[in-house]
This record gives C-alpha cells, structure tokens and sequence, in this order.
C-alpha cells in the first residue's frame, strides 16, 4: 500500500475516481476515454500545483518519503558493480555508513553513503540511518584507500543525523566527525557529495565535504533536525513546520545562501513517484561535475575544496560584517 503524504490527499482523491471511471467503463462496456484523459490531465496539474507550492516542513516530509530511493538504490543505478568493504580496523562494522568500489559509467569511484531500511528489521539492522562513530571511522578509511589509488570519491547522504546515544558518546562520536572534516579538505582526489534526502547536522557533514555538493530538489541539509529546533526554541516538537521555516534549510535557501552547487530538478511529484527517472537525473549530474573536476589540476583542487568551504556564512569580527554574501562594512548595532 502506497503511502500518503498529508497534503496529497487531492492528488489521492483524483486517483480513487480515475480507477472509478476505468471499473465503470470496463463493466458497463462504455467508452469513457475522454473523460479518463480530462481526469488524468487534472491529476497532473493537481500534482504540479501542489509540489509547485510546498512549505519548508512540507518539503522535509516529502525527503523522509519511506518510499523514496535511498542511496543504495542509486549506487545499483549508476554502477554495474559494487564491491561492499566493511569495517572500520578499530571497532565494529557500522551498517549506517556503508562503503565501496564501483563504477560511474566506465569510471571506476569509491562510494561512500549512508544507509537506511525499508522495514522495522532492516532499520534495526542500520540504527535507522544514524551512523556510530565506527560508520565515519570506516569511512575514513575507505577515503584514504581511495586516495591511495587516485580514485574519485561519491558520497550519498541521507541521514537523520548521527547517533547520539551514550555508547556513541563512549566511542568518540564528536571526535570521529571532527577527523572526518580535518582529512576530507587532505585528500587530493575529487570528491562528489549529493544530499539524496534527509542531510541531518553533523551527522551528514561527517561523510559531506567535497569539492560540489548536489541536493535533490525535495531533500534538505539543516543543522539540526526540524523537530530538534522546535524542542530548544519553543520547548515543543509541535512548532516542527515553524522552526523548518526559520532554518533555511531547503534546496532553494541553501543554493541562494551558496551551501550547494546545485539542485537535481525531481520528477514531478517527488523522487518516490518516479523513483527510475530521479535515479538517473542524479547519474547524469554527478557524472557532469566529475567531468569537470577532473580537468582541475591536483594542485588546485585542495585549495578550492577549502575555499569553497570558507566563503560559507556571514560573521561579525570587531563591529564589521564578514562573509562571502555582503561586502565588509560597519554594523551600526555593533562594535562600538
């Protein structure tokens, strides 16, 4: 059973009476075909209107669509091969980062991406998409062994965010994202990091730097969770779709704010209505910005990879306003 979203209850309503009209016209023998295509048309524009149109909070509905294509879905679209490696040499096998050889056409990459389940065992299987610090540790690894051999790096995201149970504390969970960070600005292969769904805090960032970073058009990447904000700010996960609103985080604030390179336009209706065609719009996009990396000499991609990273945000430093989205002036309210 197909699930719904609250706000495509219409689309829904449309769709119950279009298999109404085809029962009717198969049983009575009666050719209704004109009014099956009015129907279908208004289906359409219904969908479009909608999606046209959907808030913040909307939009993080749409990226936690259980039957939206994870990562691993689309490593089995783009490669005709994946060599799982497991294990982070240290502690455990985290099934919430998983990790390993592949091909991008005929381009052999290391993939790197986080993995959620379908179902209540494969979810428990991989801690719900929440990686331990083992997941970023193996990570790491894998990084590093594809430095070694001058491979590029992919990296697919979609993460509520790192697991913050005591046991992650225990082994580090802070200390494991923070290398992360550190080594991924060292490593002179290019390296692709695509936003699929949910980019959850630091929990994305530990598997998030690279030299592009792609969002489909319905995922978000935000610093904390919607319902985490809610609960700070307003003592209350209710306020989700207000805290969703003053976090900026959508594919289209984070491209205007300059966090992302660019947004992978989704088939009308989200990546789950045509889970085949946004597969391969995320191909084609990633396999068109590793093109052009690959013409950027080694010498010049690390300090673009820092580069890209340091213009992010607005600061004041001693009343002056510091950043790459204004020029450097003097804040009245400030710094006197």
């Amino acid at each position: 059973m197909a699930f719904v979203l609250p706000f495509e209850k219409p689309i829904v309503d449309l769709e119950n009476k279009l298999q109404e009209l085809r029962r009717f016209s198969e049983t009575q023998n009666i050719d209704v075909s004109l009014e099956i295509e009015r129907m279908q048309e208004k289906i359409r524009q219904t969908r479009k209107e909608i999606y046209s149109r959907l808030s913040p909070w909307q939009k993080v509905q749409v990226a936690r669509h259980p039957q939206r294509p994870y990562p691993q879905d689309y490593v089995d679209h783009m490669s005709r091969t994946f060599y799982e490696l497991h294990g982070d040499r240290l502690y455990a096998d985290d099934r919430a980062i998983i990790g390993g050889f592949g091909y991008l056409g005929d381009e052999k990459v290391m993939y790197i991406l986080t993995q959620k389940g379908r179902d209540t065992k494969s979810n428990l299987a991989c801690n719900f998409g929440c990686p331990c610090p083992e997941g970023y540790r193996k990570a790491l690894r894998l990084m590093k062994l594809a430095a070694r051999f001058r491979l590029p790096i992919i990296s697919l995201i979609d993460t509520p965010g790192a697991y913050p149970g005591v046991e992650s504390e225990e082994r580090h969970i802070a200390e494991a994202i923070a290398v992360n960070l550190f080594e991924a600005f060292q490593l002179p292969v290019p390296i692709v990091v695509v936003i699929t769904g949910e980019g959850g805090s630091g929990g994305a960032l530990g598997i998030g730097i690279g030299d592009r970073v792609l969002i489909m058009e319905h995922a978000y990447y935000s610093v904390i969770s919607p319902e985490g904000c809610a609960a700070i700010l307003w003592k209350d996960r209710a306020h989700a779709d207000r805290a969703a609103e003053a976090l900026k985080l959508t594919a289209q604030d984070l491209r205007e704010l300059g966090i992302v390179d660019e947004i992978i336009p989704e088939p009308l209706g989200g990546a789950h209505a045509q889970p085949q065609e946004a597969k391969e719009r995320v191909r084609e996009c990633i396999q068109r910005h590793l093109s052009d990396l690959k013409k950027i000499a080694f010498d010049e991609l690390l300090p673009q990879r820092y580069s890209r990273f340091r213009r992010m945000g607005v600061f004041y430093e001693k009343g002056r306003l510091i950043g790459a989205s204004a020029p450097l002036r003097e804040d009245p309210q400030r710094g006197r």
